[in-house]
């Protein structure tokens, strides 16, 4: 297929290839209306280049209808360097990275994301200042972790909301597919809570620290295999891993009342939000949901404040309240109420955004 079919929505895409350090990457712009573009920098071992495209497309066009919905002054993008993240590291390959981001010119800022970590972007940050989300003591805000969990935690509780008439998290049953550094601070806020837990992951001491802080808290979790934690009996479906995980092959197999988690891209095509809806599944649209560590690295942007961070944050709940009354309301579903709801936004801030004349370089970016 040619490459500008696949790309009709995108304004940029960068391949960056450095035979010096393996470094094989894409860069994403998706859309610069509300100001640079903003996302993550994710490494996995892609099976191949088309495959790593796919997933950038879908990411980057996702962020930026994470950044309308979380009324942040910038547009969406996305990275992704192809390689083992337990394996290709190193800090040349990511001042090679650091290099391409600095080629654009401030058009694109990034930071960590699955297969990253802030430590790897200190590397990064030594060649351009188009970077986000580093540890405090080189000037960043530290874990996006913390609020994306907060925003996660939101969402249930506006979703049970909408179900039960209560936010409360007791009394529920919440089936939560991955541990990493957001699905584990949920689970253990829900734990903390009363709530019962079934949880997966590949990473068997995560699922081992967890049950032993379930055990101090005088509960219990189960641990299932990773194909089993969608016919579960659960009130809530918690998906905190990858994407593209509601499926034709996943979906028959649900029980439960309703999805919200992490995940991006958690619909591996637009029309299972339809399938979702016929089956009687409430779905939290993920990219309103997991806003709440984008909320801190564009917060960082204006120099950081987590006060303000985790104020805006709380906004998740009331956003996510709204758009299901408008997905009732219009007989819809929870998906295109949310692009409406963004798209709107994005129309009417479109001509109102300074950042770039502003911001184009930061004046606080130093160079580590």
């Amino acid at each position: 297929m040619d490459i500008f079919t696949k790309i009709t929505e995108h304004e940029q895409i960068v391949f960056c290839n450095d035979e010096t350090t393996r470094l094989k990457a894409i860069i994403a712009i998706h859309s610069t209306k509300l100001g640079p573009a903003l996302g993550g920098c994710r490494m996995r071992p892609y099976a191949s280049t088309d495959e790593a495209l796919e997933d950038v497309l879908r990411l980057s066009r996702g962020m930026t209808y994470k950044c309308a919905a979380a009324d942040v002054d910038f547009g969406g993008g996305k990275a992704v360097i192809i390689g083992d993240p337990m394996k290709d590291k190193s800090p040349e390959l990511f001042r090679a990275f650091g290099q391409f981001v600095d080629s654009l010119n401030g058009r694109f800022y990034t930071g960590t994301d699955m297969g990253t970590n802030p430590e790897d972007f200190v590397h990064a940050l030594k060649e351009t200042s188009c970077i986000v989300g580093v540890d405090e003591a080189y000037g960043g805000s530290g874990d996006s972790s913390i609020p994306t969990s907060q925003g996660v935690l939101y969402g249930i509780q506006a979703t049970n909301k909408v179900i039960w008439g209560t936010d409360q998290f007791a009394g529920r049953t919440y089936a939560i597919q991955g541990l990493g550094k957001v699905g584990y601070k949920v689970a253990e806020r829900l734990l903390e809570e009363g709530a019962d837990l079934y949880v997966t992951d590949i990473n068997e001491q995560a699922v081992a620290s967890l049950a032993e802080r379930a055990r101090s808290l005088g509960t219990s979790i189960k641990a299932v295999a990773s194909d089993e934690i969608y016919a579960l009996e659960a009130d809530v479906f918690v998906p905190c891993a990858l994407g593209g995980i509601l499926n034709d092959d996943t979906i028959p197999f649900l029980k439960c009342l309703a999805v919200a988690g992490s995940a991006n891209n958690q619909l591996a095509e637009a029309r299972h939000g339809q399938v979702l809806q016929e089956k009687g599944i409430l779905y939290a649209p993920d990219y309103i949901v997991n806003a709440g560590g984008l909320i801190q690295v564009a917060d960082e942007l204006y120099t950081p404040n987590k006060e303000r961070v985790m104020q805006k944050t709380r906004a998740i709940y009331d956003s996510l309240l709204d758009i299901y009354r408008h997905a009732a309301e219009e007989g819809v579903t929870t998906v295109e109420a949310a692009d409406r709801f963004c798209e709107a936004r994005m129309e009417a801030r479109v001509r109102r955004n300074s950042f770039f004349s502003h911001h184009k370089r930061p004046k606080w970016a130093v160079r580590y």
